[in-house]
């Protein structure tokens, strides 16, 4: 074999060249616009944030039931005219909240209860029109990333539901001997109000990285940290089904003392005996009882739970949960101002939007303890 100078050209034409490298399955899949629907989320969190304080003030402006029937398109406009207005208040005068509560009302006094109503009812077909509009925009243009369909298609089924429940609820505070909806029937209207609001926030959360930064994330993620906020986030979920159980029954005017109920540490009419098992469900001093101490409980593991965040070797980790458990103590502060002062409408509302606050913050948090931001010596890796 020849000797070659060094400079020399060794290139074999014949010889197999290399295959490009390939980008990632991750990388490869469509991912759609990720940042678009996040934002949509973002505005569907705050509508539904805004109609769960709405019915808030509804309920405790005794207004739910001002509106007697379910009409989903043609009860969209308000009465247009003063006959129109005399139907609707001819109607209310037929149900068993106006004879046995509301007796001397007159059409000014109906008209204010019924704004109430129809605009918590105006809210939730605009919520349902937000969503149906974005999703089948995104739909239609094949903007929507590998797998999130499904998710985004069961918010819309979920908001659908809800309406269908919302009336489920009102039907019952119509029927005779009935001067309000049934507690057990507004608690399961709200949780599922907050299950729809959890699986927005959860879904935004997601869509705000990379699905590659996801997997990286994942790797680094706290699990035994994670668990105790899942833990934490349905103790909290619970508790706001019970809260309201307890607004269902107005059992927050009826004890307005703290830290005692009625000057007792356990109220002497815990368990009325004709009630039997619909105690948890109608008995005010039993409802509020299980209220407080489901309370405490939920501050003390809250507190393990943050003492646990600490450890965290991820700053932005631990500042969540720091906001985390600051929000616990004014939740707290807010609703043993709402007992002392017997529940004025807006100390309940603040307790009511601080539920939400705080449910959103928990979620927060359990999410980064699932997907921590990478950190390095220059800071945090977004």
């Amino acid at each position: 074999m020849a000797k070659r100078p060094i400079f020399e050209e060794v290139s074999d034409p014949t010889a197999v060249t290399r295959p490009v490298a390939t980008k990632g399955v991750i990388d490869a899949a469509p991912k759609g616009a990720r940042r678009a629907i996040r934002a949509w989320l973002v505005v569907l969190f705050v509508m539904v944030a805004a109609m769960i304080a709405l019915g808030g003030a509804t309920r405790l402006t005794g207004s739910g039931l001002s509106i007697t029937e379910w009409a989903p398109v043609t009860g969209t406009l308000p009465p247009m005219d003063e006959a129109k207005w005399q139907a609707e208040f001819e109607a209310y005068q037929q149900i068993p909240q106006f004879t046995e509560v509301n007796p001397d009302m007159d059409l000014a006094g109906f008209k204010q209860i019924y704004w109430w109503e129809w605009s918590h009812r105006f809210l939730g077909r605009a919520v349902g029109l937000v969503w149906a509009l974005g999703f089948l925009a995104f739909l239609a243009t094949k903007r929507i990333p590998t797998g999130w369909t499904p998710r985004l298609l069961g918010i819309g089924a979920l908001g659908g539901l809800q309406g269908a429940i919302g009336w489920w609820m009102v039907h019952s505070g119509l029927q005779e001997g009935m001067v309000r909806v049934a507690s057990y029937r507004l608690a399961t209207h709200l949780g599922l109000a907050f299950a729809i609001l959890g699986l927005i926030a959860w879904y935004a959360l997601l869509l705000s990285r990379s699905e590659a930064d996801l997997m990286r994330s994942r790797r680094a993620g706290e699990g035994k940290l994670f668990s105790m906020t899942t833990g934490l986030m349905h103790l909290t979920f619970l508790q706001i089904l019970i809260g309201a159980l307890v607004a269902g029954i107005d059992a927050g005017r009826q004890y307005t003392g703290w830290p005692t109920m009625g000057g007792e540490w356990v109220p002497a009419a815990i368990w009325d005996g004709t009630l039997g098992w619909r105690n948890f469900f109608e008995n005010p001093a039993l409802v509020q009882f299980i209220h407080r101490m489901t309370g405490y409980l939920l501050a003390i593991f809250a507190v393990v739970v943050w003492l646990r965040a600490r450890r965290s070797p991820h700053p932005v980790t631990r500042g969540a949960f720091t906001v985390m458990i600051v929000m616990v103590a004014v939740q707290i502060g807010l609703g043993i101002m709402n007992v002392l002062n017997a529940s004025p409408l807006p100390l309940a509302l603040s307790h009511q939007i601080g539920a939400i606050a705080l449910f959103a913050l928990i979620i927060r948090a359990r999410f980064n303890a699932r997907y921590p931001y990478e950190t390095s010596v220059r800071g945090t890796i977004r």
